[in-house]
């Protein structure tokens, strides 16, 4: 049997640094790491194959080679996963579906022959069998959770690593919290479950042993859902493992409560933690309560960000409006906090309702949904908003305008500087950074009406933070990416 793997393209978003690439000659952030996965559940003696559309195009020698095709996706992948569906069955190729979009949205992808869906480490072996006998069903589902210390590695030589600014690797699945507007729970359940530190060091091995020497992205939706296995087995094993393999710098998603934790935070820095993603949301009291954000509310959270990143971790924030709570002030509410905290990287969307929350059922049965959301901060919502949908708009617009303006912005990495305490840790040099600093040079310093910033954070950096002037230069390239972002929304 050959199976051919197909991940959709993603549209421009706030992380898909489309625009950002191009400064480091890579066509994506990250690989599929779900398919990748999926590939080393196949048989054996199966030949697999994978086109990452965001990498390469789907040619018709891919499908004429192929005997079945596997897509996954999330909701942002949605048009894109149309189309190839189309392109499938048209070729006369039987299609499989999962992942999230499929789980959330299978009445809506008619053209496809079989669903595996929930965790495929529980659906995927009846369907082989199924498949195998001749009569596999259209539906493969399971309400129950796996063990993914059983989840294989992921098949890293499907890909080529030159097209990725970044790799991924999963420690655990689920989250302890429950908040309103986040499927995290009702896709992985609410207890962490997580893979043995054996089998992180084995995968970060394999990844350099491939050559790879850039940044590992280690997707869990909240890393620290474990602390006590985290400061007894996998932090002390990561620490080790970098004293002979530099050059794997990671960054993660956490909870606010993370700022409670000193140990913790030394520790992931030591273990080559340099930046964390944190959902913030509002700095609305109301807002948080309404959304079940228990971890972030009665807090400091602007002396828990500052706190954060004095230890050595830049903080990169999720940001909502319009809850039901909201007033007209939580624009420029939002504005001061996410400038104030030096929140460089600030994604700011509106509220959506995805399937399967809490946030959903709810507005079902008050009649207020509107389909099913972008999964994109575009400025559009699946809710019927308390606020003037206009007023909510023109709000948001506001946002986006002032915090990826070039003198808000730079002020931002400033102000984030200024508290910014990592170690002093000896980083290799890499090539690709030197050519992304003369790109920018023209790009940016050159052929932008931001050129004055932009020279202007250079030559602060070099008289004040003088050894984080890489890191401002990522930081103006990603400038360049939000604000194109930005405008799309905006305008």
């Amino acid at each position: 049997m050959k199976a051919l793997l197909i991940y959709p393209e993603c549209p421009d978003t706030f992380w898909s640094f489309k625009h950002a690439l191009k400064f480091i000659r890579k066509k994506a952030a990250y690989p599929p790491l779900g398919l990748l996965t999926l590939a080393g559940m196949l048989p054996r003696e199966w030949s697999v194959r994978l086109v990452d559309t965001n990498v390469t195009k789907l040619t018709e020698d891919d499908l004429e080679w192929a005997d079945i095709v596997f897509v996954s996706g999330m909701a942002v992948h949605r048009q894109s996963a149309y189309h190839i569906i189309d392109q499938c069955k048209k070729a006369g190729i039987k299609v499989v579906a999962g992942g999230p979009l499929f789980t959330c949205e299978r009445e809506k992808f008619e053209g496809v022959d079989h669903f595996v869906l929930n965790e495929a480490e529980i659906t995927l072996a009846p369907f082989l069998a199924d498949l195998e006998k001749g009569h596999a069903q259209r539906l493969y589902a399971t309400s129950t959770f796996c063990d993914i210390k059983e989840t294989p590695a992921p098949k890293w030589d499907l890909i080529n690593f030159k097209h990725y600014a970044s790799m991924s690797v999963q420690f655990s699945r689920g989250c302890p919290f429950n908040c309103d507007f986040c499927n995290v729970t009702a896709l992985f359940g609410h207890r962490p479950r997580i893979k043995s530190t054996d089998q992180i060091i084995t995968e970060l091995d394999g990844l350099y042993d491939l050559g790879w020497r850039a940044q590992v992205f280690i997707v869990d939706d909240n890393f620290i859902g474990n602390k006590k296995y985290l400061k007894a087995k996998l932090l002390p094993s990561l620490i080790e493992w970098r004293k002979n393999k530099k050059g794997l710098p990671f960054n993660t998603e956490a909870s606010i409560d993370l700022a409670d934790d000193n140990e913790l935070m030394e520790m992931m820095v030591e273990a080559g933690f340099d930046a964390v993603f944190i959902g913030i949301e509002t700095p609305n009291e109301e807002g948080l309560a309404e959304c079940n954000k228990k971890q972030n509310k009665s807090r400091d959270l602007l002396g828990d960000v500052k706190r954060i990143q004095q230890k050595g971790l830049q903080v990169q924030g999720g940001f909502i409006v319009g809850f039901d709570s909201d007033t007209r002030s939580i624009f420029q509410r939002q504005i001061e906090f996410i400038q104030n905290s030096g929140i460089v990287t600030a994604m700011v969307g509106l509220l959506q309702a995805p399937v399967g929350t809490r946030l959903y059922e709810r507005l079902k049965k008050e009649g207020r949904l509107l389909g099913n959301m972008s999964g994109n901060t575009d400025g559009t919502t699946n809710i019927v908003t308390r606020m003037n949908i206009d007023l909510l708009h023109k709000g948001y617009s506001n946002i986006l305008s002032h915090i990826y303006s070039h003198k808000q912005y730079y002020q931002r990495v400033k102000t984030f500087l200024r508290e910014y305490k990592p170690p002093r840790v000896k980083a290799p040099l890499n090539i690709r950074y030197f050519f992304a600093f003369f790109r920018s040079t023209i790009r940016l310093g050159v052929l932008s009406k931001e050129r004055f910033h932009y020279w202007g954070i250079l030559l602060w950096t070099l008289f004040h933070r003088p050894r984080f002037f890489a890191l401002v230069v990522t930081l103006a390239i990603y400038r360049h990416h939000f604000h194109k972002i930005a405008d799309l929304h905006v305008h």
